[in-house]
């Protein structure tokens, strides 16, 4: 069995999901994490060693954990993830002088994790497409089923350079504001979710709308069909009410079947 299957075989194991005890939920939410790297990785969503994913540690408000930096997305196990606290300390003792965080993506997951309790899992990419469309002014456009999902659902943060200061939060969160995703302009694309399983299933969304997005600038002249806004509203409407946490767990599930 190889390590993928096991990680798999314990994330969805009915023991797993009833334990009360703390450490096995932090545990299964070490290997959740790890498989999403993996994930990316397989849809080829990482940038080098750069980019970053949190989820939030079971049962907190105020600890989370993220990759280790230097460590490729494909290769992302439970051992190279850091738990770490909203105000960068290291929770780990084992990982104190071992492993390294990214400055740039403390402060970007520190302030999701600490603005919004209602989410756990934070996902940012530099996808060639993500980059492309956070470079427009006009930003994601209501013209595909997919850009849809995120119709006046989607919040923009202006670029401030690297985002390794730590004054740039207030800025972050406003712009985020209700919303699981985020257009960070000249930069790339934040999404999150209530589930490791919806994070994902928000961030290919909003992947494969900016890669449409991108397409259709390319090779239209301008010659673009928008939906009305009524029917905008409505499609949006449609997706909160018919995709829930089941349905990405669903999804989720199936692409980890994909990727072993």
């Amino acid at each position: 069995m190889n390590k993928l299957l096991q990680i798999l075989k314990v994330c969805f194991s009915p023991r797993s999901e009833k334990s009360g005890d703390i450490s096995s939920v932090e545990v299964k939410a070490k290997l959740e994490l790890a498989t999403l790297y993996r994930m990316l990785a397989h849809f080829h969503m990482s940038d080098l060693i750069d980019t970053h994913i949190s989820c939030r540690v079971p049962g907190t408000n105020d600890q989370f954990l993220i990759n280790s930096y230097g460590v490729l997305f494909h290769e992302m196990t439970p051992e190279n993830l850091v738990k770490v606290d909203v105000n960068g300390q290291v929770l780990d003792t084992q990982h104190n002088q071992t492993l390294r965080i990214n400055r740039a993506g403390f402060v970007i997951h520190s302030t999701i994790h600490d603005a919004r309790h209602d989410l756990s899992c934070v996902i940012h990419t530099h996808t060639p497409a993500g980059i492309a469309v956070a470079c427009q002014k006009s930003g994601l456009l209501p013209i595909s089923q997919h850009a849809l999902k995120f119709y006046n659902r989607i919040g923009y943060h202006d670029y401030e350079g690297i985002a390794l200061d730590l004054n740039e939060r207030k800025n972050l969160e406003a712009n985020l504001r209700q919303h699981q995703a985020m257009i960070l302009r000249n930069h790339g694309l934040l999404v999150a979710g209530r589930t490791v399983a919806e994070a994902f299933l928000n961030l290919m969304y909003l992947e494969r709308a900016c890669q449409i997005q991108v397409n259709v600038t390319a090779t239209s002249q301008g010659d673009i069909n928008f939906p009305s806004p009524e029917v905008c509203e409505r499609t949006a409407r449609q997706y909160e009410e018919s995709e829930g946490l089941d349905h990405a767990e669903l999804v989720w599930k199936s692409m980890c079947r994909l990727i072993n």
